[in-house]
């Protein structure tokens, strides 16, 4: 049986339905007033202790952690020990530091993470245009101005996300999120904003994964922004298809690249 730590957005319910597709069962938990899939059980925020409980009561080893958990979630007055041990544990509050603390500290207790990939592989970004609508050539000038700044801020664990115009960063994420991310950039420049979100190099996929959806989408219609490039094959498009078809009825183009695209 595999324990799915569950946050926001559809991918925690994703990866459910692919396992146990493959026969795996899974228990999931979901964290109050952040999970919206079902879930077997709801913990609050930073019960590190239950958590580790109700697995142990169910033979459970095998971990997976996806979904959203916002960053700021990490400031809140922590009363549970194993909570406490975990932010302790973490040199940083940085995303993946602090992951990796309770990731470490999950370990010391007897769990293993296993890489969610190969159940997600058919959600992963794809290199070149994903839909029917092609980035133009200032489109791509900025994709290639902007893919190493990007990959820099990953790297840097601020943010997954910046938006371009005219060979300029108008807004890079950090705490708020992708879709506040894009919003305050069309606050900023207006309409024909570029979008590029990509992984760490080396990303590993059992840690905060770049994600992306139909809200990421909604966000892009509502600033007037025209594309959105993804690191090819380092992104999840939760709901792909729906995305796809939305910003192509928009006139959005979603466009795959790598490092090829400064070479």
């Amino acid at each position: 049986m595999i324990g799915l730590i569950a946050g926001s957005g559809s991918l925690p319910g994703i990866f459910k339905k692919e396992a146990e597709k493959r026969g795996e069962k899974v228990f999931a938990v979901g964290i109050e007033g952040i999970t919206n899939i079902h879930t077997e059980e709801r913990l609050a925020f930073g019960k590190v202790g239950e958590l580790i409980g109700l697995f142990k009561e169910r033979g459970i080893k095998r971990v997976v952690m996806l979904g959203k958990f916002e960053h700021r979630l990490v400031y809140k007055n922590f009363t549970d020990e194993d909570a406490k041990s975990v932010i302790a544990g973490s040199s940083t509050r940085k995303p993946a530091d602090l992951i990796k603390s309770f990731m470490l500290y999950m370990e010391k207790k007897g769990f293993s993470f296993i890489n969610p990939k190969p159940f997600l592989s058919s959600i992963l970004s794809e290199k070149g245009p994903m839909n029917g609508v092609a980035p133009g050539k200032s489109a791509m000038d900025d994709a290639v101005f902007g893919f190493p700044i990007a990959k820099a801020m990953a790297n840097f664990d601020v943010g997954q996300t910046i938006v371009l115009k005219d060979k300029a960063v108008v807004a890079v994420e950090a705490m708020e999120g992708t879709q506040k991310t894009i919003e305050r950039a069309g606050r900023i420049a207006g309409k024909g904003c570029k979008v590029l979100k990509v992984g760490r190099d080396n990303q590993d996929f059992r840690v905060d994964v770049p994600t992306v959806g139909v809200d990421t989408i909604k966000v892009m219609i509502n600033v007037g922004a025209d594309v959105l490039f993804l690191e090819a094959g380092n992104v999840y498009m939760v709901d792909k298809e729906k995305m796809l078809d939305l910003a192509e009825k928009h006139g959005i183009s979603v466009y795959g690249i790598d490092s090829d695209v400064i070479k």
